[in-house]
């Protein structure tokens, strides 16, 4: 077991979800409640990491951050640094790659919220802020914990984008998915199939406790 690809992989899906929970909130709820010109448009570009390839949306991403890129050449006079190759890249990108994983369920948690129950919590002298945090939240919960179990479950298994992005750097941006083809490529299968059967058993546990707790969630509301 390579433990530290593993905290390395543990690491970035925490910085995922931490990054994510917030803009998933904001976006989703108002992709839910807004109607304007080119909704559509916006909610295919939040789902196209869906269905482009990893291999073309990690190119794609290596050549919007690299060194010769104005996203590139900004982040490394700022952090004299550039920003592929790192763990800071990894994070980056990752973002972006589970947009549709914590936007989309949070959109549904939000459209589920009957109007009538945020007008009645108007009519109650709450501002939109309280609505927000006692109202809405409590009963987009279910959609919101799934959304977040879902970008991390899915951070830890996405290979061809961090290989693209971040290379197989030991200690800075070899995940636990890079591990695991390192060492079928190397031949140890006896290695490869202990870090897949944990990461197996890993992602299974997380995807049961997230339903449990949904479903908790659900019958006491």
């Amino acid at each position: 077991m390579d433990w530290t690809a593993l905290w390395l992989s543990l690491s970035l899906g925490a910085w995922t979800i931490a990054i994510l929970l917030p803009v998933g909130i904001v976006v989703g709820r108002w992709l839910a409640w807004r109607s304007f010109r080119g909704k559509g448009l916006v909610e295919s570009l939040l789902a196209l990491p869906l269905v482009l390839p990893p291999t073309v949306l990690g190119y794609y991403l290596l050549v919007s951050m690299g060194g010769r890129s104005p996203i590139g050449q900004w982040f490394e006079s700022v952090a004299g640094h550039g920003l592929v190759f790192t763990f800071t890249g990894l994070v980056v990108a990752s973002v972006l790659v589970n947009l549709p994983f914590a936007i989309q369920p949070m959109q549904r948690a939000f459209e589920a919220i009957p109007r009538e129950v945020r007008e009645a919590a108007a009519c109650c002298g709450m501002s939109p802020w309280r609505t927000l945090l006692r109202v809405e939240l409590p009963l987009a919960w279910p959609g919101i914990l799934t959304a977040m179990v879902l970008s991390f479950a899915h951070t830890l298994g996405e290979f061809g984008v961090v290989l693209m992005v971040g290379g197989s750097i030991p200690g800075e941006t070899k995940t636990i998915a890079i591990a695991i083809y390192d060492r079928v490529q190397a031949f140890d299968d006896e290695a490869a199939g202990a870090m897949s059967a944990f990461l197996l058993l890993f992602s299974l546990l997380t995807i049961g406790l997230s339903y449990a707790l949904s479903n908790r969630a659900r019958a006491i509301r």
